[in-house]
């Protein structure tokens, strides 16, 4: 009699539907930036972000829903809004946080400082590959209109929804499908897929046409490795929405 097959084996590779509802996700992105850019009223264009948080939230679930899973096992620590256990994870996910912020932060600002400055004497098509930054920066504390209703923006429709996708499914589901423990990087144990879970999360930025949005892989490792060192989403989401911010009050700070 033949050999029975690994169940992973006969479904072939685990990799497969998360790339392919990646594939759909972005794909679906896509089309709906180069459908607005022939909608004379601006309404599809002003709605891209809610267009791509409800492609990352529900793509995912429906997979969730099809293999009788909940999200509380891929790091979404989410009991309903009158659970104390879900106001807890999220106040202990905001000081984690908080705590790489204020870690990774001030080493950040200084390389985009030197970056600023070093960006204007490079050769022209080298620079507008790595930034959309034209001329010599200004720097000077600004930031940008709207901050209050931005970081709420930045939070619950940025963050929230990529890292429900990324870290949250993508990254947990090629972990729990991997065949290796992966290797413990500073107290974090990162399983198979983690690096092209981050490839993934910055590929799935050129959607925007921006070849400079490729950089968005380095913050994507930060993510992946609190998802795994603090076994939740909660602290990606809350440095994932605070680096944004930060990335807009520089790009007003210096070339507002």
């Amino acid at each position: 009699m033949p050999a029975a097959l690994d169940p992973r084996q006969a479904a072939g590779p685990a990799w497969r539907p998360l790339v392919a509802t990646w594939a759909l996700a972005v794909g679906a992105l896509l089309g709906a930036r180069l459908a607005a850019g022939l909608d004379p009223t601006g309404l599809l264009a002003a709605n891209l972000g809610g267009i791509a948080a409800f492609l990352f939230v529900w793509l995912p679930d429906r997979r969730l829903l099809a293999s009788g899973e909940a999200w509380a096992s891929f790091g979404v620590p989410f009991h309903g809004l009158g659970d104390r256990r879900t106001w807890s994870a999220a106040l202990r996910g905001a000081w984690q946080g908080l705590a790489a912020c204020a870690i990774v932060f001030p080493p950040f600002v200084a390389a985009f400082w030197g970056f600023a400055v070093a960006l204007p004497r490079l050769p022209r098509g080298l620079a507008a590959l790595l930034a959309p930054y034209a001329g010599a920066p200004h720097p000077g504390l600004r930031f940008p209109p709207g901050l209050a209703s931005l970081a709420v923006v930045q939070l619950l429709v940025v963050a929230l929804p990529e890292e429900l996708f990324y870290r949250g499914w993508v990254q947990t589901s090629w972990r729990r499908a991997g065949r290796s423990p992966g290797v413990r990087i500073l107290g974090a144990s990162l399983g198979e897929g983690f690096v092209w879970t981050q490839l993934l999360f910055a590929a799935g930025h050129l959607v925007t046409l921006q070849p400079w949005r490729l950089g968005t892989f380095f913050p994507g490792l930060l993510f992946g490795w609190l998802r795994e060192r603090t076994g939740s989403i909660a602290a990606p989401v809350v440095v994932h929405a605070l680096s944004n911010l930060l990335l807009l009050t520089l790009e007003r700070s210096f070339y507002g």
